[in-house]
């Protein structure tokens, strides 16, 4: 594609970068096969070339318009795009720098802004915990919009002493997993403790960015990525832990960028580089370990994954993930379009609640085809927003082996 960028974009460190990935791209159009939000809508700007198309408009000196910020804000970020692309277009970065650029010179509506600034807070505030756990006291007299938002509260069960093992990784905190979800940490912390790993969490470790990303705040989602750095840089430079293990695949995928968001940092930039050389989902520590477990595990169970779009699409893990399953004695279900986002992508199902509801239903409507006994998925996003449509369990694939352990454990 060729390109054509105004004197505010050209020689800029965005512009270098956007018109790099722009002139990969050869109009093709196969991204639009695989893109849910234009097989929702059936509108060319809602889809990956559409889109491309208008932030290349927007670097060449077209003014945005709240149109313009739509179509991008309707964008999952689910990448499935690029797995399509033959071109091997970065459209996930591109996306960002359009976003951040067309918030720049568009302003929101009072009500759009108001809902964003809240939910991020909300999300990120010290008040969550105790504000979700008040919900889910009361969930039975919630209204169904609002109690399809709230998981019910499982007991995390007691943790094991990890300290006296040998080899010790680190966990993300995180943000709302330990509040909506407490039972994938410790279900994590017993499944690697099984294996001969000690798991724990760092001091001063917190949210990996990603909500901050997403909602408008980019610069203070770097301020957390640095924070997240800064927490782990002494442990890792003492080679005192082994790996940074994500359970959470949206958290996973966003700390696999800290070297890309970091790069232009004279400070972070060696540092985020090294951190996300050790940064890997659990089911990579788990995979190499599976023979073990599964000889401690009972008779397999009917199963669907749910690969999420930040776990196959943003960081290649859906085979190795798949294996892990059937090595653990899963009889893993096939369904149709498994590729497909499920809407829920971080915030969007709060800010886009028609498509998400609709790309719910079509996921699980491929699903319940199979008739699996539980869904299982890798990421805390995917697994609330599922769960509020079926009557299936949907649950983070390391709860099941842990509760499969510790019903063989008794007997």
């Amino acid at each position: 594609m060729q390109t054509n960028l105004a004197s505010w974009a050209s020689g800029t460190d965005l512009g270098n970068e956007a018109d790099a990935i722009l002139r990969r791209c050869v109009h093709c159009g196969f991204c639009t096969a695989t893109c849910p939000t234009y097989q929702v809508l059936g509108d060319e700007l809602d889809s990956p070339r559409g889109r491309i198309y208008l932030i290349k408009q927007v670097l060449e000196g077209k003014e945005p318009t709240q149109s313009t910020q739509q179509h991008l804000d309707r964008c999952l970020t689910c990448r499935n795009c690029e797995t399509t692309c033959p071109s091997g277009v970065e459209y996930g970065h591109l996306v960002d720098i359009g976003r951040k650029i067309v918030d720049e010179r568009v302003e929101r509506s009072w009500g759009d802004r108001t809902r964003r600034t809240l939910l991020r807070k909300a999300m990120l505030s010290p008040m969550f915990a105790p504000a979700m756990r008040l919900g889910q006291s009361l969930r039975g007299l919630l209204p169904q919009a609002l109690r399809r938002k709230v998981p019910e509260r499982r007991d995390a069960g007691a943790l094991p002493q990890v300290g006296h093992h040998a080899r010790q990784v680190l966990m993300l905190a995180g943000c709302v997993q330990p509040a909506m979800m407490p039972t994938i940490d410790a279900a994590t912390i017993r499944v690697l403790d099984a294996v001969g790993i000690g798991a724990r969490i760092a001091p001063g470790a917190g949210c990996c960015g990603a909500v901050s990303f997403h909602l408008d705040a980019q610069d203070q989602a770097v301020a957390q990525m640095r924070a997240n750095v800064d927490a782990w840089w002494p442990l890792v430079q003492d080679g005192k832990v082994e790996a940074i293990v994500m359970n959470a695949s949206g958290c996973g995928a966003m700390v696999k960028e800290y070297a890309h968001h970091l790069r232009h940092d004279p400070v972070y930039a060696q540092k985020a580089a090294d951190i996300v050389a050790l940064v890997k989902d659990v089911a990579e520590i788990v995979a190499p370990h599976a023979e073990l477990l599964r000889a401690r595990l009972p008779a397999g169970m009917r199963a669907a994954f749910h690969p999420p779009c930040t776990l196959q699409h943003w960081q290649g893990l859906r085979p190795l993930s798949e294996q892990l399953l059937a090595d653990l004695g899963f009889e893993l279900q096939s369904f149709a379009d498994k590729h497909l986002c499920c809407g829920s992508a971080g915030a969007y199902s709060v800010l886009n609640p028609d498509i998400a509801l609709e790309l719910r239903d079509r996921k699980l409507g491929a699903i319940a085809a199979a008739s699996p006994d539980v869904i299982l998925s890798a990421n805390i996003g995917c697994i609330g927003h599922l769960q509020s449509g079926t009557d299936t369990p949907v649950r983070h694939w390391v709860e099941v082996v842990d509760e499969q352990l510790r019903r063989a454990a008794q007997g």
